[in-house]
């Protein structure tokens, strides 16, 4: 065997088979020879880009249908009626549990400092400006107790773009300040520098310059896929050029279109007609001309005797070509793959799809939302507001809890729980979820908890609909204590002293 002179870390000769690239993909032959690619850290790869992806996707999503459709689509999965909080570990104590969610359930519709959202409608305006410009930032804001809230909190959102990605410097107090943020030296987020005024806005009443926010006012919500990433690129990212170059084609296409619908057809003239325009046209004249040559009407129902000589010629502009629909529809489903919705909720085509396809499709999809949204939103916004605003709530005497601060992690111990989805074919997920009630595989609080219910208030509820039934003496074939599946009543020793 030959071998190079190339030591390994140990001082080790390495053979030249083994020094060789071991993958095909790392090889620098001809068809890989102009590959570019960069070994740029998460950071400096946005560093140049990341205000450009941003602005580029917002026109997208202002201009292009799918784009907003998408963004749309993304929204209401994520969210829907809203990720709401259930306080699990305080079972024990049902009477502060429940004061605990009346409080929140008052303050939520106040939580807005625009004033133009309750705390689910920050929800979907977060999970926006997260798809759109791939970050955004919340800002706490404590209010006076005069201001007559339910808790003295509101919350601000903030567009990105008040983070300057170009800003790095030392702080005063010797901090580094990367792309904005300010770090110490364990690499702790301290600060946030933002711009006082969106730097896209103009206003005469404007005050420029940066304010230092400290960290712990600051809710800073993007999807990270590199480990060290520090701010968030938009959701676009990868289909930005995909999408101008499908808007391209189709307004192509479109101005084809036009240009050949505006010709109805040609009349020829004989040779010796030629710049005569007093010959007795076919149709109407109109009076308008084209390169010196007369515009004519042509109107229905007329049967016109061409002078000896003349001809029409009827345009007749060539169609797509029948590999058009499929291209645009293999472009439109790349599209729907980079940015994570299906190709049926992207374009709302419904032709080629059956149940079990649709069933497959959404289920891929939703458990991609449901991924994002207990380890982004939930975890990097809901979870933050509810410990501010728990703070907050018992800080201002709204909440009374003695042990708050000795067991604050038992009462900030919070399960959020997203609005569930409905099916094409309900009957059959209902059947199933029953059968895995059944037979054990799920509980009922859970089949409830998937659909986004609480099962306390559920079963609370249930309750008092029995009770109020057996007070007016109703029975409903709903009632499994009276009725069986088929509506049927069942025997007294079957369903027992009931009403005993």
């Amino acid at each position: 065997m030959t071998y190079l002179t190339i030591l390994d870390a140990q001082g080790n000769l390495i053979p030249k088979a083994a020094a060789a690239a071991a993958y095909e993909g790392a090889t620098g032959g001809r068809r890989l020879s102009t590959w570019g690619t960069s070994s740029a850290g998460p950071n400096a790869s946005l560093y140049s880009s990341i205000a450009t992806l941003r602005s580029r996707a917002r026109e997208l999503t202002r201009n292009n249908s799918h784009a907003d459709g998408a963004v749309e689509t993304f929204v209401a999965n994520l969210i829907g009626n809203g990720i709401t909080p259930r306080w699990r570990r305080l079972k024990d104590q049902p009477e502060l549990k429940e004061e605990i969610q009346e409080l929140w359930n008052d303050w939520a519709v106040e939580a807005d400092a625009a004033e133009t959202c309750d705390f689910y409608g920050l929800q979907s305006l977060v999970t926006h400006e997260l798809i759109e410009a791939g970050e955004v930032l919340i800002r706490f804001r404590p209010r006076r107790p005069e201001d007559g809230l339910a808790v003295p909190l509101q919350l601000q959102v903030i567009e990105a773009d008040h983070l300057d990605e170009h800003y790095n410097s030392v702080a005063p107090n010797g901090n580094d300040i990367r792309m904005g943020i300010e770090f110490n030296a364990i690499g702790q987020r301290t600060a946030y520098w933002l711009h006082r005024d969106h730097p896209g806005e103009m206003f005469l009443t404007a005050r420029g310059g940066r304010v230092r926010v400290p960290a712990s006012e600051i809710i800073h919500v993007f999807k990270p896929v590199r480990a060290g990433q520090i701010r968030g690129r938009s959701w676009f990212s990868s289909i930005i050029l995909e999408l101008r170059e499908i808007d391209q084609c189709v307004d192509a296409e479109l101005v084809r279109r036009k240009t050949t619908a505006m010709f109805g057809g040609f009349i020829i003239q004989p040779p010796s007609d030629y710049g005569n325009a007093g010959f007795p046209p076919v149709g109407t004249m109109t009076g308008e001309t084209v390169g010196g040559q007369p515009l004519v009407a042509l109107e229905p129902g007329q049967f016109p005797v061409l002078k000896n000589g003349m001809d029409v010629r009827f345009s007749q502009p060539h169609d797509v070509s029948g590999s058009y629909i499929d291209w645009m529809k293999q472009q439109l489903r790349d599209v729907a793959q980079g940015i994570g919705v299906t190709y049926e909720q992207l374009t709302g085509d419904l032709t080629d799809v059956n149940y079990s396809s649709i069933r497959a499709g959404l289920l891929e999809f939703r458990r991609r939302c449901r991924m994002l949204q207990l380890q982004v939103i939930a975890h990097q916004f809901c979870r933050r507001v509810v410990n501010y605003w728990l703070d907050t709530a018992v800080a201002s005497g709204e909440l009374r809890i003695p042990d708050y601060r000795k067991n604050r992690r038992k009462y900030k111990s919070v399960t959020w729980r997203p609005d569930g989805w409905d099916w094409v074919d309900p009957v059959k997920d209902r059947l199933g979820e029953q059968m895995d009630v059944r037979n054990g595989f799920k509980s009922r609080s859970q089949v409830i908890a998937e659909r986004g219910g609480d099962p306390e208030a559920v079963d609370n509820e249930i309750a008092e609909d029995n009770a109020r039934a057996d007070r007016l003496d109703l029975i409903f074939d709903s009632d499994p204590r009276y009725t069986a599946k088929t509506g049927t009543m069942q025997d007294a020793e079957d369903r027992g002293s009931i009403t005993e």
